[in-house]
C-alpha cells in the first residue's frame, strides 16, 4: 500500500509538470535546444492560404515569408520578440523572463491594419531613448493599404502608429527598412528597401531602365529633417527604377573612412548595388569596381568581419541546391553564349550561388564561396554572421526552405504538357487549385556554418541542433536569457516559429564573452553604426553596430563577442559616430557592459585605413599608353565541354626588363593570337613610349 501511494505521488507530480508555469525548460545535448510554444508562450505561425485571385502565380513574392525583430522594448533589460505575418496580425511577445513570453499585441497596438507585412525593424525614430518598430508592407494589392507602418513607444507598454507625421508611411511595394546616420549630422536616416511589382517577363532591353524612378517599386533615401523624413533619393544617387527587386539591405563602413555605406542585394535579373557614401551626402555605385561576381538571383545580405582583420565581410544567400537530387530537379544554368548574351545588354557576372566577398581593405572584394564551402545552401533568404559557439569567429546561420517550388523541373514538365492544359483549363476557366496544389513542397533544413578560423566552414546544423527541415525565412539573434550566448528565433511559412535557446555557455565552459550596451547621443540615442574593436591576445575583434541585417529582421541591440578561452579583454576601442573614441585596459569578460557616448574623450583615433602591403595609387591616367588588348572570339568551350575556365582567355603577358641599358624599367605586352605584341620603353619623364 505503502508504494502504491508513493507511485501515485510522484505520478501526480510527473502529470503537473506537465502543464502551466512547472514546465522545466528544455535541454538538448545540441547547442540549441528548440523551445515549444507550450513552454515560452510564443504561439506563432505565418499561415498563408491562397484563392484564385492571390496566390504564387498573382504575386511571386507569396511564399517570401515574414521577418523577426528582437528588442528591449519596455527597457526591464529582457529582449522582447516582435514577428510579422503576411495575412494576419503581427505580434509582440514581452520577455518575462527564463524563456518565457506574453502576448501584448492587442494591448500595446501593434497588430498592424495594413496588408501583407513583410520586414520589420527596431530603431528609436524619435530619439526619445525607447525602441519603436517600423513594419514594411507589400502584397498584391493597390492604394493606401500598403503604407508601411510605424509604431512610436509611448513608454507605457503601448504604441501609436505615426508613419504618416513621420513622412515614412511609404506606399510602395516594402521589403525592408534599415536606420542609420548616413549623413553624420547625429539623427538616424531611413533607406527603404522595396521590391518592384513588375512582372519579370516584360522586360525586354534594360539598359535605359536603371536612372528611371519608379514611385512604389524602387528604393528610396530618407533623410531625417528635424523629426520629418524627406525622400532624397535621386539627390543622393540611389537608385529607384522598376528594375530593383530588392531582398536583402545591409549597412556599414566597407572602406573603414568613418562613413556608412550600403549594400543591396536584388532578386532575379538586376545586380546587386553597393553604395559608397562619399562624405557630402550622396553616394557612388560602385559594385561593377569592386566586385568580379555576384549571385544571380541575390536574396538575403549580411556584413561582418570573419577573418579577424578589422574590416567587414559580405555573404549573399541565393538558391543553389547542396544534394545532387535537388540539383538535378530544381535547377536549370545558363549556356556560354547566353551568358555572353546576357553581359552584352548590361547583366553583370552573375551566377546561380551563394557569394561570400572577401575584404581586401581596398574597395575591392572576392569571392571565396566555393572555397570556404558556404556556396550551395539551396532556397535561402535569412543570412546571419553571430559567433554560435563563443570561439571568437563569426558563423553562418542560413535560413532555407520555400513553401512551393515554382522551378521544379518534373513540374515544369507536369504543366508544359498538352493533356495537363486541357484538364486545368476547361470551358475557358482555370482550376487554380488543380494548377498550384500540384507544385511540390519540400521543407529543407537550415545551415549553421562553424567558421574554422582559416577562411573554410563547414555545416554543423545537425550536430548543433538546427537542422530541422522548414520552410524558414525571416530570422535574428540575441541573449533572450542573458546567459553570454546568442539564442536564435526563426519565422516560417505554415509551420509553428523556431524559437531556439543556445547552451553554448553551458556546453564549452572554458570559452567567454563579452556584450556591449551602447547609448548614444542627440538623435541617434542608441550610437548606431559605432565601431568596436577588441584587443585580445595578439588578435582583434571586430564588430559595427548596426542591428537591421540578414532577411527582413532587426536583432537585439547589445553587441556580442565570443571571446574563445580569454578570460578578459587586453584593450578595447570604441568609435563613437560623432568621431570621438572610448579606449578601456584589462576589461574582465562574461559581462554585459555599458558605454556611453557621452563619456567619450575628445580624442579621436584614426581610422582603418589601408593596410601597408595595399598602399597603391592608380596612374593608369597620368601615363596614357597607346596600347589596349584585343582579344579574339575563339570559344574554349566548344571545343572541351567539360573545361573549368576558358584558357584561350587568361590575358597577355607582360615582361619586364631594362633593354637599353639606360637604368629605367621598360616592358614588354604580348597579343592575342593574331595580334602583335608591344615594347615600351620607359622615358627619363617616366612616360612610356612605344617602339
Amino acid at each position: 500500500m505503502k508504494n502504491n501511494w508513493t507511485l501515485l505521488v510522484l505520478t501526480m507530480a510527473w502529470l503537473g509538470c506537465q502543464n502551466g508555469s512547472d514546465h522545466p525548460l528544455p535541454n538538448s545535448a545540441e547547442l540549441f535546444t528548440l523551445v515549444p510554444s507550450s513552454y515560452s508562450g510564443v504561439d506563432f505561425s505565418n499561415q498563408l492560404e491562397y484563392d484564385r485571385d492571390f496566390n504564387i502565380y498573382t504575386y511571386r513574392n507569396f511564399y517570401n515569408g515574414g521577418g523577426v525583430a528582437i528588442g528591449d522594448v519596455n527597457q526591464d533589460g529582457l529582449p522582447d520578440i516582435y514577428l510579422t505575418a503576411n495575412m494576419k496580425s503581427n505580434h509582440l511577445y514581452l520577455n518575462k523572463g527564463d524563456f518565457r513570453f506574453e502576448d501584448v499585441t492587442e494591448t500595446a497596438g501593434v497588430g498592424g491594419t495594413r496588408a501583407w507585412s513583410t520586414g520589420v525593424s527596431m530603431a528609436d525614430v524619435n530619439a526619445d531613448g525607447l525602441l519603436d518598430i517600423y513594419v514594411c508592407n507589400s502584397g498584391d494589392v493597390a492604394g493606401d493599404n500598403k503604407q508601411n507602418e510605424l509604431f512610436i513607444n509611448n513608454g507605457d507598454g503601448t504604441f501609436s502608429e505615426q508613419a504618416e507625421a513621420f513622412g515614412l508611411a511609404d506606399p510602395g511595394f516594402s521589403t525592408h527598412a534599415a536606420f542609420f546616420d548616413y549623413d553624420r549630422d547625429g539623427d538616424l536616416d531611413c533607406y527603404l528597401l522595396n521590391n518592384s511589382y513588375q512582372a519579370i517577363g516584360s522586360f525586354n532591353l534594360r539598359k535605359n531602365e536603371r536612372p528611371k524612378r519608379d514611385p512604389v517599386g524602387g528604393d528610396k533615401l530618407f533623410r531625417n529633417d528635424g523629426g520629418h523624413f524627406v525622400d532624397v533619393s535621386e539627390a543622393a544617387g540611389i537608385y529607384g527604377s522598376i528594375i530593383g527587386f530588392g531582398l536583402g539591405v545591409t549597412v556599414g563602413d566597407l572602406d573603414r573612412d568613418g562613413w556608412q555605406d550600403i549594400y543591396v542585394s536584388n532578386d532575379f535579373f538586376e545586380r546587386d548595388y553597393i553604395y559608397m557614401n562619399n562624405g557630402d551626402g550622396t553616394f557612388r555605385e560602385d559594385l561593377t569596381n569592386q566586385m568580379r561576381s555576384i549571385s544571380a538571383a541575390s536574396m538575403g545580405a549580411d556584413m561582418g568581419d570573419i577573418n579577424n582583420d578589422g574590416y567587414p565581410e559580405l555573404f549573399v544567400t541565393e538558391m543553389l541546391p547542396e544534394k545532387d537530387a535537388r540539383l538535378k530537379t530544381s535547377t536549370t544554368f545558363e549556356n556560354w553564349d547566353r551568358y555572353q548574351y546576357n553581359l552584352s545588354n548590361d547583366y553583370y557576372h552573375q551566377f546561380t550561388r551563394n557569394m561570400l566577398q572577401l575584404n581586401n581593405g581596398d574597395e575591392t572584394f572576392s569571392d571565396i564561396g566555393r572555397l570556404a564551402g558556404v556556396h550551395a545552401t539551396d532556397w535561402s533568404w535569412g543570412a546571419l554572421f553571430l559567433d554560435m559557439d563563443l570561439d571568437g569567429w563569426k558563423d553562418i546561420f542560413v535560413a532555407n526552405g520555400i513553401y512551393q517550388d515554382l522551378t521544379n523541373q518534373d513540374y515544369i514538365q507536369f504543366i508544359s504538357n498538352e493533356e495537363t492544359i486541357k484538364s486545368i483549363v476547361e470551358g475557358g476557366k482555370v482550376d487554380y487549385k488543380k494548377l498550384i496544389d500540384a507544385i511540390p513542397s519540400n521543407p529543407l533544413p537550415n545551415y549553421a556554418f562553424r567558421n574554422h578560423g582559416d577562411l573554410s566552414f563547414s555545416n554543423e546544423a545537425p550536430a548543433w541542433g538546427l537542422a530541422q527541415p522548414s520552410f524558414s525565412n525571416g530570422s535574428a539573434y540575441g541573449d533572450l536569457d542573458g546567459d553570454g550566448d546568442l539564442d536564435l528565433v526563426v519565422n516560417n511559412v505554415n509551420m509553428d516559429l523556431f524559437l531556439y535557446r543556445s547552451q553554448a555557455t553551458e556546453r564549452f565552459p572554458d570559452r567567454h564573452y563579452l556584450r556591449l550596451k551602447l547609448t548614444g547621443q542627440d538623435g541617434n540615442t542608441q550610437a548606431l553604426g559605432a565601431k568596436v574593436t577588441l584587443f585580445v591576445d595578439g588578435h582583434q575583434l571586430y564588430q559595427e553596430h548596426m542591428p537591421m541585417r540578414g532577411f527582413q529582421s532587426s536583432m537585439d541591440y547589445p553587441l556580442h563577442f565570443g571571446l574563445g578561452d580569454a578570460a578578459a579583454i587586453d584593450s578595447l576601442l570604441v568609435e563613437w559616430p560623432n568621431g570621438r573614441a572610448t579606449r578601456l585596459q584589462q576589461v574582465k569578460a562574461d559581462q554585459l557592459l555599458a558605454l556611453s557616448q557621452a563619456e567619450a574623450n575628445d580624442q579621436t583615433h584614426g581610422l582603418q585605413g589601408r593596410p601597408d602591403h595595399l598602399r597603391f595609387r592608380e596612374i593608369t591616367a597620368e601615363l596614357p599608353l597607346d596600347y589596349r588588348h584585343q582579344e579574339n572570339r575563339f570559344i574554349d568551350f566548344d571545343r572541351d565541354r567539360l573545361l573549368y575556365q576558358m584558357l584561350s582567355t587568361m590575358g597577355p603577358k607582360v615582361s619586364t626588363g631594362d633593354i637599353n641599358g639606360d637604368g629605367l624599367t621598360d616592358f614588354f605586352v604580348g597579343g592575342a593570337s593574331g595580334s602583335p605584341g608591344k615594347l615600351f620603353r620607359q622615358e627619363r619623364d617616366g612616360r612610356f613610349t612605344s617602339t
